[in-house]
């Protein structure tokens, strides 16, 4: 099964695409722990693409073994372009830079608002009260509906801050730390977001 075919058998609740450069490296690697943190029945489907995919190629294998450790499947993947298409049919889109984000809302306008960075998601979440979120989403929200009002919510707090606190710098064809380095910043605002989204922060 590949990336596209995830969750056409139910309609989910909210669709999270991830956007890197070659979606080998840094897109897949936040699809993939977004997954293990929110599980099948969360109503939360998550993909990935690229700006300039190198379409149909497996997860990096360096990404692969760190992702691996954490306990996180990396197969059944295939990297694929991000087109128009894919964006917009996306409720929120977290990008690995700023200038995947300008990409992201260069092909689809209509996500200015719905699309972030992943560190800049993860750093605004901290800001959002819950009494507002829980005003928002109700308070027996799913997770798709807590992450959907979040990110609503997390949108109204945006600063320019400098670009290196959003971005995640590109491993690819790194060493070792290069590729420790960026997947750690993934896993820890993946974390950073999941726990405010099911309650855990």
């Amino acid at each position: 099964m590949s990336t596209a075919d995830v969750g056409t058998a139910a309609a989910p609740e909210l669709r999270i695409l991830t956007v890197c450069t070659g979606n080998i490296c840094r897109s897949p690697a936040a699809e993939r722990l977004l997954r293990h943190r929110f599980g099948a029945g969360s109503g939360i489907e998550v993909t990935s693409a690229g700006v300039g995919a190198l379409v149909g190629a497996p997860i990096d294998e360096p990404v692969v073994r760190l992702l691996t450790d954490r306990g996180v499947d990396t197969t059944d993947f295939a990297a694929r372009a991000l087109t128009e298409r894919i964006a917009s049919s996306s409720d929120i889109v977290l990008t690995a830079t700023r200038e995947h984000r300008a990409a992201v809302v260069e092909v689809a306008p209509a996500l200015v608002r719905r699309s972030f960075t992943l560190l800049e998601l993860a750093r605004l979440v901290g800001q959002v009260d819950e009494a507002d979120l829980v005003a928002r989403a109700g308070d027996d929200a799913t997770p798709a509906a807590r992450l959907k009002a979040l990110a609503a919510l997390a949108a109204r707090h945006r600063v320019q801050v400098p670009r290196e606190l959003d971005d995640v710098a590109d491993p690819y064809r790194g060493s070792p730390e290069e590729y420790r380095v960026a997947i750690d910043a993934v896993a820890e605002a993946v974390d950073t977001i999941a726990d405010r989204v099911l309650g855990r922060a």
